[in-house]
């Protein structure tokens, strides 16, 4: 396997930001060990980095991990009917790629809507910092950027084989 296409880049630095990120946004006082944090709230933030760190391992195998061809192709000798099943392959593993590299964005959007969130917690000790309050909402949107060209770059490649 020789270097990774532009697009399986773009789906890889997604997975480690999904993988990895939000162990380094939350594994701090502002999250994990937060003062005031109720224990039931730092239960679900070490169940959403768990999903974070999966989802983007998920994304990888999906990305990297080759599908198997059907028993019955294998040995067929019918090379444009390997190729269709085997073009299908890649972009079924791909859709799969995009929308799990997707889910913990997507999710993290969407916890915008329920009542009584914040973006950023107050610190305390540190209330004087001030927070961007659309940082989130730009990482967001960066991931979604990337799923989108990655997505774009994968199928172009992907049907060009054809």
């Amino acid at each position: 396997m020789g270097l990774p296409t532009p697009g399986q880049a773009l789906l890889t630095l997604v997975s480690l930001t999904t993988s990895f990120g939000c162990y380094l946004a939350d594994w701090n006082d502002t999250h994990i060990y937060h003062p005031l944090w109720l224990p039931h709230a730092k239960f679900h933030n070490g169940q959403t980095m768990s999903m974070g760190l999966l989802l983007g391992f998920a994304t990888l195998w999906y990305t990297f991990v080759p599908g198997a061809l059907p028993a019955s192709l294998a040995q067929s000798k019918e090379k444009k009917a390997i190729a269709e099943v085997r073009q299908g392959k890649q972009l079924e593993r791909l859709r799969t790629a995009v929308l799990l590299g997707a889910l913990y964005w997507v999710t993290q959007a969407s916890a915008y809507f329920y009542p009584g969130v914040a973006a950023f917690d107050h610190v305390p000790g540190r209330e004087h910092e001030v927070h961007d309050p659309l940082l989130q909402a730009k990482l967001e949107a960066a991931m979604f950027v990337m799923l989108g060209g990655a997505w774009w770059l994968e199928k172009r490649r992907i049907l060009s084989q054809a």
